[in-house]
């Protein structure tokens, strides 16, 4: 196996390390706070089991992403799998805005509206704690790749984490940041309650739950179908693509450069390219294999090169002025 297989293999596994340990932590989670909810008569509570239900169900999704998603190419399909990781993602980004957001928001406001009559908050008191503890976890795991990340890539955890196509980590380190703030919306709302003996502070906390989930979910699908669409390389990158092939000899110039993220570790590009005019056919192939082998070292992630020998704009010109004076 290349070093960079073992790279995709590796990254692809700590993923779905990361994704799995959120996924456990959200289902135990979200039974503690239903029984919480149900004995405390919390909306909010109830708002938050359907925010862990709802994370539950992303993550499952994104399993089924990561697994999908690494089926190497075949006939059927010459450019591989990658990108079917971002339809599930964006499925998962849909279950977060269905199962969590609507649910908060619906119970937020009906609570507003009927009230409701509190009871003893001491269980979701407990719940919430050890709900924290666990949420604090998973995030801890999904940051540490992050910085990880970062780090090799040489760029600031914030940038990378905007701009990752690892939406898997991307959505596990949102989600288990707006539990933790959900969590901290429920423990107020309860808390208001209990003071003023007014179900209406747990209303408000069960809708700027949702609210949130709401923000997450859109900024998760956004992601997606930008991948979808087709997402080119960052400005930087590009740059240092198109520096990798002025470097190689006998390519004189970059005439067009196409570059394709489809997947977290798959990158393709293409380029359009102008040989030097006296370069045997041999040299122009060296040349070829010469510039993806420097693109691969510089871009471990770079799964595929096509390079197009194009006439240059002085090879063009010379040959239309020939064409226009004939023989």
């Amino acid at each position: 196996m290349s070093d960079a297989g073992a790279g995709r293999e590796a990254d692809g596994g700590e993923s779905t390390f990361t994704v799995i340990v959120a996924a456990v932590a959200n289902l135990g989670i979200a039974v503690a706070k239903a029984v919480a909810g149900l004995i405390s008569g919390s909306s909010a509570m109830l708002s938050e089991a359907a925010h862990s239900v709802a994370d539950t169900v992303t993550e499952v999704m994104l399993l089924a992403a990561l697994k999908r998603s690494g089926k190497p190419a075949d006939e059927d399909h010459p450019l591989g799998y990658g990108p079917e990781r971002y339809i599930w993602a964006m499925l998962a980004s849909i279950a977060t805005f269905v199962g969590g957001a609507v649910f908060s928001l619906y119970d937020g406001v009906h609570t507003l509206v009927e009230g409701e009559e509190p009871g003893d908050p001491l269980v979701s008191y407990i719940v919430l704690g050890v709900a924290f503890l666990l949420e604090s976890y998973s995030l801890r795991t999904g940051v540490k790749q992050v910085r990880r990340e970062a780090s090799r890539l040489r760029v600031p955890d914030a940038y990378y984490l905007r701009h990752t196509p690892d939406t898997a980590v991307k959505a596990v380190v949102m989600e288990d940041s707006a539990a933790l703030t959900g969590l901290l919306l429920a423990a107020g709302g309860l808390l208001g309650g209990q003071l003023t003996g007014s179900g209406v502070w747990d209303g408000i906390a069960s809708c700027l739950i949702g609210l949130l989930l709401v923000y997450v979910a859109w900024v998760l699908g956004r992601s997606n179908a930008q991948l979808l669409i087709g997402r080119p390389l960052p400005p930087a990158m590009r740059s240092g693509v198109r520096e990798e092939l002025l470097s190689v000899p006998h390519i004189v110039d970059v005439l067009e450069l196409t570059t394709l993220i489809q997947g977290p570790s798959e990158i393709l590009i293409a380029a359009k390219v102008d040989f030097r005019d006296m370069a045997t056919a041999a040299e122009v192939e060296w040349a070829c294999e010469e510039a993806e082998a420097q693109l691969r070292e510089r871009f471990p992630s770079v799964r595929r090169v096509y390079l197009d020998p194009t006439p240059g704009r002085a090879q063009r010109l010379r040959r239309q002025q020939q064409q226009d004076t004939g023989p």
